[in-house]
């Protein structure tokens, strides 16, 4: 893809850890903060911060596993997924909302960005978009079958800025009744749109993943692209 890639530091509240910047071809544009599942800043989440660089956004995904290793990508095994949950497990959420809070920072603080940044978060990622949402700390949010969210309705009030958010209709992982309960609490919230795709498991956009699925994945990168361009 026509983008340069690269890690960089950010500076958190408790150390330094690293972020791995993609830049578009131009090096300039929208700002996107990129935040991983619990397979840490793999070769998926890198083709996606591509991905994105090449639709003509600056890029920015942080390691958030930095505290127990820096650096750490699992492919999705069962060794792997095994490795993945107990690193996520040993994960403090608050601290990673704020590492995501220290990357926004960061890449606002590039030169080229533009003045309004979008968080991006797939599965544990989509979970503390949709945190970081509430927090107010991005313009924008997208959160792609972000798990817990369901769990994490008292924070609903809190989001005030445009949000949009992904799910499968045949999601093994995050019930239909969650995906209910989180669509009866926002009602027809004018910032809050939820997109369910019925043929899509967890994880459909993940091409690494044998839960895949082109179609969902290819509507919903279409839609996050229309909803940043009408927020950014």
């Amino acid at each position: 893809m026509d983008s340069n890639t690269t890690w960089i530091d950010v500076q958190g509240d408790d150390g330094t850890f690293q972020a791995w910047l993609a830049l578009p071809r131009g090096g300039s544009g929208p700002g996107i903060v990129l935040i991983q599942e619990i397979f840490g800043v793999n070769a998926h989440i890198r083709s996606v911060a591509e991905q994105y660089a090449a639709d003509g956004y600056v890029v920015l995904a942080p390691d958030l596993f930095w505290r127990q290793g820096a650096h750490i990508e699992l492919g999705y095994d069962d060794a792997d997924w095994k490795k993945a949950v107990e690193l996520k497990g040993k994960t403090d959420t608050g601290k990673a909302i704020a590492d995501v809070a220290a990357t926004v920072k960061a890449l606002r603080g590039l030169s080229g960005v533009g003045p309004r940044v979008a968080s991006i978060g797939y599965c544990f990622g989509g979970l503390l978009s949709y945190l970081t949402a509430a927090n107010g700390t991005v313009d924008a949010a997208v959160a792609y079958y972000g798990g817990g969210i369901q769990n994490a309705l008292d924070r609903a009030d809190e989001v005030t800025i445009p949000l949009l958010m992904h799910f499968g209709g045949k999601d093994s992982h995050i019930p239909q009744d969650a995906v209910r309960s989180i669509a009866e609490r926002f009602g027809e919230r004018d910032n809050v749109e939820i997109h369910v795709y019925p043929d899509a498991e967890h994880g459909f956009n993940c091409s690494h993943r044998g839960s895949y699925h082109q179609r969902s994945a290819a509507e919903a990168h279409g839609n996050t692209l229309l909803f940043l361009s009408d927020h950014q």
